[in-house]
Order: C-alpha cells, then structure tokens, then sequence
C-alpha cells in the first residue's frame, strides 16, 4: 500500500494552489517523494514539531514557505495548514491552527 495525500479542507487546497510559481514546485516535487517514500523524508525537507504534527519545508526563489501535515492510520498523510514565513521563527499562531485541525481531524477519523 503507498501513501496518499488529502487536506483537511478545500480551503487548504486552495492555499497551496495560489503559492508562487518556485514554492509551488518544489511542494509538488516533495509531495512526490512522500508519496513513494513517506511522510518524514528527515531534515531538511520534513521536520517533526509535537504530539504528531510534521512540517515540510519549502524553498523557493519566492521565499520559503511551511505546510503543516499529520498522519493518519493507513498511509495517508493530511495536510492542515500552509502560510509563507516572514520571520526567522514560526508564529505560536500558525502553530496553534496547524494543531487545532489535527485535533479534529483525528477526531474524525476515531468516530
């Protein structure tokens, strides 16, 4: 069974389809690579942040942008959230929607 990849809405979707051009590729070329070899592909591509939920790490000549993700039993990796960065840290904010998401996302899948 290989990995699969959904968003926890089409809001999420449609974020990551307005990402600029250079961002946008290399998110599909990483998305490509976790669909054949997973969803933690190590530094410094994914990242592990707490309690299950994983960051990729996109690089672009735009900017750098972080899509936030959690995995769920099945091989299926669900993407919760994307900003671009601005800062050198990551705002507790973006951090906080990622994680409210995950929450009920995985309350979901438990019903």
């Amino acid at each position: 069974m290989s990995w699969r990849i959904e968003y926890a809405s089409p809001a999420v979707e449609r974020a990551l389809a307005e990402l600029p051009s250079g961002m946008a590729a290399k998110y599909l070329h990483l998305t490509d690579l976790m669909l054949e070899f997973g969803a933690n592909l190590g530094m410094p591509h994914t990242r592990a942040m707490s309690d299950g939920l994983f960051e990729l790490r996109v690089k672009g000549h735009e900017g750098i942008a972080r899509i936030f993700y959690c995995t769920l039993v099945g091989k299926r990796i669900v993407v919760l959230h994307s900003f671009i960065k601005k800062s050198q840290k990551t705002p507790a904010k973006e951090i906080k929607i990622a994680k409210r998401r995950m929450a009920e996302v995985k309350g979901n899948e438990s019903r």
